[in-house]
């Protein structure tokens, strides 16, 4: 089976080799589009054509199935996409934020970009899974999934975790985070440094699983 990934440049990647290390023998399609990082910050009617045209590439190509690896662009595209290509099956990707909830934490901090985190899917998680004694704070992290894609092929950690000091300097220490962005997952240890012992949750294998629950 040819399955297609997107992401706004090398963020999804983390998924993708969430999914090859389940699905080894499939044919695998990406798109790195850091043309148009950040997905963000762009307006939904952006964002929406930007992803339109890497369906089309990705249908073009011979995939079946075609994974959002942004949870920005699923968040605010996915619906319609499978409205407009009823011949495709798409798996999304979302912040993860039932996993971090069933951990039982009581103080959770999630990360993400500006549009995922106004996103009404992103509202709908805190209400259907949220917990009367937690607390979970919601942190738009502009700029820091571009910092991410255009600092760390270069190995430039400096302008990385000068970047994570202006966001976190002060959130107090979380038991959870949930890297609301697939760009953040290649940052891990980064952000252990300024918190260590927490517990840090992305939804890379729940889409690598549902891909695969596809298949069969």
């Amino acid at each position: 089976m040819k399955i297609g990934v997107f992401d706004s440049g090398i963020g999804g990647t983390t998924i993708l080799n969430a999914i090859k290390k389940l699905l080894p023998s499939e044919e695998y399609f990406y798109i790195a589009d850091s043309k148009n990082c950040p997905y963000g910050e762009k307006s939904d009617t952006e964002l929406y054509e930007i992803a339109k045209a890497n369906v089309d590439a990705l249908k073009k190509w011979g995939a079946k199935i075609i994974v959002i690896a942004c949870n920005t662009a699923t968040t605010k595209c996915i619906a319609k996409l499978r409205q407009d290509y009823p011949e495709l099956k798409f798996v999304g990707t979302e912040p993860a934020i039932k996993l971090a909830v069933a951990t039982n934490a009581k103080n959770i901090l999630v990360m993400a970009t500006p549009g995922t985190i106004k996103s009404e899917r992103t509202k709908a998680l805190l209400e259907e899974n949220q917990r009367p004694h937690q607390n979970i704070q919601l942190l738009a992290c502009p700029g820091l999934a571009n910092t991410i894609e255009l600092n760390l092929p270069k190995d430039n950690f400096n302008a990385i975790n000068k970047k994570l000091e202006e966001l976190l300097k002060n959130i107090k220490k979380p038991d959870v985070i949930v890297l609301g962005c697939t760009h953040y997952s290649l940052i891990k240890n980064e952000i252990l440094a300024f918190f260590p012992e927490t517990i840090l949750i992305d939804g890379n294998e729940g889409v690598a699983n549902r891909v695969q629950k596809l298949l069969h």
